[in-house]
C-alpha cells in the first residue's frame, strides 16, 4: 500500500508559518482559528490524495467570512491566499478587495466589463467582495447587480482552481443574500463566523497595535484605555478593532500636539521617551468620557 508524509507536506509548504502569523496578528478569534486550521487540514490531505493518484474532483473553496466590522476578516483573507498558494491551489496568492462599486455599473453595458476586469486581476488569487449582500437590491428593478451575479457564479463553477472567491458581511445579511441567490450559497463551501472581540481582547489589542507603532502606554494611560474601550463598545457604530485604531490614531495626535507645544513653548524639550508615551491626558481628551456631546475638555476631539 502506498504511504505518504502528510507532515513532510505541511513542512515543504511551511503552513506552520502562515498559523503562526495567524495568531500573532490576531488577538482571541479561536473558533475562527480553530476553523483555518482544519481546513489547513483539508487541503493537505487533498493534496496527499492527489499525489497519490486518487481520484477525485478538486476540493471547492469558496467561502463565507461573517461577522461585525474590524474582527479581522481581511486578515483571515491574507493569509488564506498565502496558503493556498503554497500548498499550490492558486498561481499567485494575492487578494484582490473589491465591494458593490468595483463590480456594478451605472448604465447598460458597463456591468459586464467592470466585473471582468475585477476578476482578470484576481485570477490566481483571491477576490474578497465585503458588503457582498449589497450586490443584490431587488427593489431597485434598474440596479446592475444581478448581472454582477451572473458573471460571477460563471466563473466561481468555470474557473474554481484558478479563483477563489470570499464573500464577507454581516450574518444576518449574508443569511438573506444566500436565500435570494441559492445559485452562490450552493458555491460557497467554507462559513466562518467571526465573533465580536470580548472587552480584555480589545485593551490586549490596544496594547499590540502602540507597540507595533513603537509607542507605549503609562500606567494611567493603560487604565484610561480600558475605560474608553468599555465606554465606546455601547456606543452605536462600534467596529471592534478597527475603532480601537481609529482612537489610538486620534491620541497619537493629541500627544503630538501636546509634545509640540510643550516644545513650542519652551517648557521642555523631547525625549526619546516623550515622544514614545502616550499619556492619560491623551486618552480621557477623547468625547467619549463626556458622553459624546462635545460639553467637556474633549468637544474639539473626535471620539
Amino acid at each position: 500500500m502506498s504511504e505518504i508524509d502528510l507532515q513532510q507536506i505541511l513542512r515543504e509548504a511551511n503552513i506552520g508559518e502562515v498559523l503562526e502569523q495567524l495568531d500573532n496578528e490576531l488577538v482571541g478569534l479561536v473558533p475562527v482559528k480553530q476553523r483555518i486550521r482544519e481546513i489547513a487540514a483539508f487541503l493537505v490531505v487533498s493534496r496527499a490524495r492527489q499525489q497519490l493518484g486518487i481520484e477525485s474532483a478538486a476540493p471547492s473553496l469558496h467561502m463565507c467570512f461573517t461577522g461585525n466590522p474590524g474582527t479581522g476578516k481581511t486578515t483571515v483573507a491574507l493569509r488564506m491566499a498565502d496558503m493556498l498558494h503554497r500548498l499550490g491551489y492558486v498561481r499567485k496568492g494575492h487578494v484582490v478587495s473589491v465591494t458593490r462599486d468595483d463590480l456594478v455599473g451605472q448604465y447598460i453595458g458597463h456591468t459586464a466589463p467592470k466585473t471582468r476586469e475585477i476578476l482578470k486581476k484576481a485570477m490566481g488569487g483571491v477576490l474578497f467582495i465585503d458588503e457582498a449582500y449589497y450586490l443584490y437590491r431587488p427593489e431597485n428593478e434598474r440596479d446592475y447587480g444581478q448581472e454582477a451575479i451572473e458573471i460571477l457564479l460563471q466563473v466561481m463553477e468555470n474557473n474554481r482552481e484558478d479563483l477563489v472567491v470570499i464573500l464577507a458581511g454581516y450574518k444576518d445579511r449574508m443569511d438573506t443574500f444566500f436565500q435570494s441567490n441559492p445559485g452562490m450559497s450552493s458555491r460557497i463551501a467554507h462559513h466562518i463566523d467571526f465573533p465580536d472581540y470580548s472587552q480584555s481582547e480589545l485593551v490586549e489589542i490596544a496594547g499590540k497595535m502602540m507597540s507595533n507603532m513603537h509607542y507605549r502606554f503609562d500606567a494611567g494611560a493603560l487604565q484610561a484605555i480600558a475605560e474608553y474601550i468599555a465606554q465606546r463598545r455601547q456606543q452605536p457604530h462600534f467596529a471592534n478593532a478597527r475603532s480601537i485604531r481609529n482612537a489610538l490614531d486620534r491620541a497619537r495626535l493629541r500627544h503630538a500636539n501636546r509634545v509640540f507645544e510643550a516644545a513650542a513653548s519652551g517648557a521642555s524639550k523631547p525625549t526619546a521617551e516623550t515622544l514614545s508615551t502616550i499619556t492619560e491626558a491623551d486618552i480621557r481628551a477623547s468625547r467619549v468620557f463626556d458622553g459624546g456631546n462635545g460639553s467637556g475638555k474633549g468637544k474639539a476631539t473626535q471620539s
